[in-house]
């Protein structure tokens, strides 16, 4: 359950590609795994929490389907392969370009086109049940930016299946499909539904959006299936409402609909919450006598004809689906599917809540109950937490497809490889991010009191944040970002001032590299570092300044910082100067990187801690901070998705990765975990395996 962004009208749909397959309007929320915590489970005491970090556990059988390898030609008359990309994300979209429902929905994908680049994931249009010429004249009207294959020959729909004249996927960098959309609504907000819901599936920020706070629960009136009464929203002001959208003959709607049913009968009459259903097939008597047969008749349920009750409340997933408004109007959670010994004891917490009656504490006995169990007691942290880079944390990852790599996943999840925490390939949204638990210890203080000491996390937070992946990370000056009572006054903030002051925290950033020493040169580090030296001489960065003169910026001021070594600092390139007067620095030289070397020279200079060794830092985290100075989004769009491949070809170590030795014979200082080919030649065997597994589905 999740008042967070996008939880008004962005709810996406994990569906497997299975629901596209069969073109079924509704999935009915199989993708939503268990986890092994009872109902009933209570809190329970527990020692001194473990807070070293355990070894990475086995990887969960994905569920998923692995796309099928298809290719063809696109309307520009090249050959694409969809195997090119696998390693980044990617939407597949299925459109019939002479059908006139088909413009929003294009509208909707072109839109999101536009930030793929700052995203990393790609579009592949497939256009279908239609001439080349016609696809060609649609896709220009429409301003598509992504590459388009003809399918005029119905043989890549028909390898899908497709039922329909539209349908889109979203593909993981692994090549599973981990979203799908096989129906569309047709209203006029259809393009801006669409759009959202791309968003959130894609994991996209929505322009605008406050993560903060509860939103008003779009008011409507309806008529109740009875015939003989209308539902309306408004007039429960008041009292807490339980809105479902629901299909009669979904299963795991029935066994929602048990449990709610049960669970409502505790509750007074003054303090139950009122519970409404929207059905949405519009089959009047067909639902009638289903729930009368099984017994669920026990609340008001209603038809969407015009489909203006699900738009609002942005329904196109997984059902059930269902919105939690408190007496105020608000939504303060909601849920799509329904598994009994996740969700159960969480909607029973949040009922209290909703109800104003004591909340049970219903932690999971083993592994973590995650934050939404946390934030149904604890709203105002959560919502402190919301704010902060915390949050986002797993957002990162599969930004930059990394969610699957367990040494990233383990600091960005909630308990990974500890008993019932996150699980690479496991569904599990309340183990996402960098949450609670890993600062409070497995179930807070409830269950974890020894974890935090008089207050200081430190131990927690160097768990992660150490040298090789947080470099520059002071305890003191970071904690007042992430503390909840030093963010709490943010809450009262009107968003765009909130947004203001959160965008210029971001922004400040202390310098990684030393900063008390002076610069030498590169030529100085040449007579201890030959190897080193000689490899960097080839690079483009040692003929960096000539690159400015050949453009003719050899005097702009705003483009020679990051071309030479220490602009302005004591031994470094001087501010204003020429760079035929100072060719060692008219550079991106070694200390551009490791630092300045005026403290590591000299025969009785110590040499360890006074200069900034790379070679055990990880790409990503560390890395990729210094040489994002200057390879930025202005200067350098996309760098920081192609971090490791660009640094590949700038290793120029002979130290042994994170022991300071010689480089042994057959030995790697390139990578921590191992040669890039090698990874992707195991994904791509990776990906071919599980395709073989599935009938019907053809390996690359």
């Amino acid at each position: 359950m999740s008042s967070g962004p996008g939880s008004l009208r962005a709810h996406a749909t994990r569906a497997l590609l299975c629901a596209v397959v069969a073109a079924a309007c509704w999935a009915c929320g199989d993708e939503v795994a268990t986890q092994p915590a009872k109902a009933d489970a209570q809190v329970e005491s527990a020692g001194p929490a473990e807070v070293e970090k355990a070894a990475a556990p086995a990887r969960a059988e994905r569920k998923e389907r692995p796309l099928p390898a298809f290719g063809g030609w696109t309307l520009e008359g090249k050959r694409l392969e969809i195997s090119e990309l696998l390693g980044k994300r990617a939407v597949i979209f299925f459109f019939n370009p002479e059908m006139t429902s088909t413009v929003p929905i294009a509208q909707a994908v072109a839109e999101i086109a536009k930030v793929r680049g700052q995203n990393n994931f790609e579009i592949v249009g497939i256009a279908v049940g239609s001439s080349a010429d016609a696809a060609r004249a649609f896709v220009a009207h429409q301003g598509f930016t992504f590459p388009v294959i003809d399918d005029s020959s119905a043989k890549i729909s028909r390898m899908f299946g497709l039922r329909g004249p539209m349908a889109i996927l979203g593909v993981d960098a692994e090549g599973y499909v981990t979203f799908g959309m096989a129906q569309f609504p047709t209203d006029p907000e259809a393009r801006s539904s669409v759009e959202q819901q791309l968003r959130e599936s894609l994991r996209l920020p929505e322009p605008g959006a406050d993560v903060v706070g509860k939103p008003e629960a779009p008011l409507f009136e309806a008529d109740v299936i009875d015939g003989k009464s209308t539902f309306d929203l408004a007039a429960q002001r008041g009292r807490p409402v339980l809105l479902l959208f629901f299909l009669h003959t979904c299963p795991h709607c029935h066994e929602f609909l048990e449990f709610i049913k049960k669970e409502l009968a505790t509750y007074d009459d003054a303090k139950r919450p009122v519970l409404v259903g929207v059905e949405l097939t519009g089959k009047t008597f067909a639902v009638r006598d289903q729930m009368k047969k099984d017994g669920l008749d026990f609340f008001p349920v209603v038809f969407d004809e015009s489909g203006k009750i699900r738009e609002s409340y942005g329904v196109f997933g997984a059902v059930p689906d269902v919105v939690l408004i408190d007496a105020q109007g608000r939504i303060s959670a909601r849920r799509q599917g329904f598994a009994p010994e996740t969700d159960a004891p969480l909607l029973r917490m949040r009922l209290a809540k909703l109800a104003g009656t004591p909340v049970p504490m219903l932690l999971r006995k083993t592994g973590f109950s995650g934050n939404e169990a946390c934030g149904v007691c604890h709203e105002a942290q959560h919502e402190t937490w919301m704010l902060t880079s915390h949050a986002g944390a797993f957002d990162t990852l599969v930004k930059h497809g990394a969610d699957t790599n367990a040494e990233c996943v383990a600091c960005h999840v909630v308990g990974f490889g500890k008993e019932g925490g996150y699980q690479i390939g496991k569904y599990a949204p309340e183990l996402e991010d960098v949450g609670c638990e890993d600062c409070h210890g497995r179930g807070g203080p409830h269950l974890s009191p020894a974890t935090v000491v008089g207050g200081d996390y430190s131990k927690q937070c160097l768990q992660c944040h150490d040298e090789k992946h947080s470099l520059g990370f002071d305890y003191a000056s970071f904690v007042p970002r992430i503390s909840h009572a030093a963010n709490a006054h943010l809450l009262a903030l009107p968003a765009k001032e909130r947004e203001k002051i959160l965008a210029e925290r971001g922004a400040v950033r202390a310098s990684l590299l030393p900063t008390s020493a002076a610069y030498v040169g590169s030529d100085t580090c040449k007579s201890c570092h030959p190897a080193e030296h000689a490899t960097w001489l080839s690079s483009p960065h040692a003929s960096s300044f000539a690159t400015l003169a050949k453009a003719g910026k050899d005097a702009d001021a705003s483009c020679i910082a990051c071309h030479t070594t220490g602009l302005g600092k004591t031994g470094g390139f001087p501010t204003g100067a020429k760079g035929a007067d100072h060719p060692d620095l008219a550079r991106v030289g070694c200390e551009s990187c490791h630092g300045p070397g005026g403290n590591h020279v000299g025969a009785d200079a110590p040499k360890r801690g006074t200069i900034l060794s790379l070679g055990d830092k990880c790409d990503s985290c560390v890395i990729l901070q210094i040489c994002g100075s200057c390879h930025d989004d202005a200067n350098d769009p996309g760098f920081e998705f192609e971090v490791v491949q660009k640094i590949e070809k700038n290793r120029h170590g002979t130290i042994e990765a994170g022991t300071g030795k010689p480089l042994k014979p057959g030995g790697k200082s390139a990578r921590v975990d191992g040669d890039a080919h090698a990874l992707l030649a195991a994904a791509f065997a990776a990906h071919d395996a599980a395709a073989s597994e599935s009938p019907g589905w053809t390996a690359r």
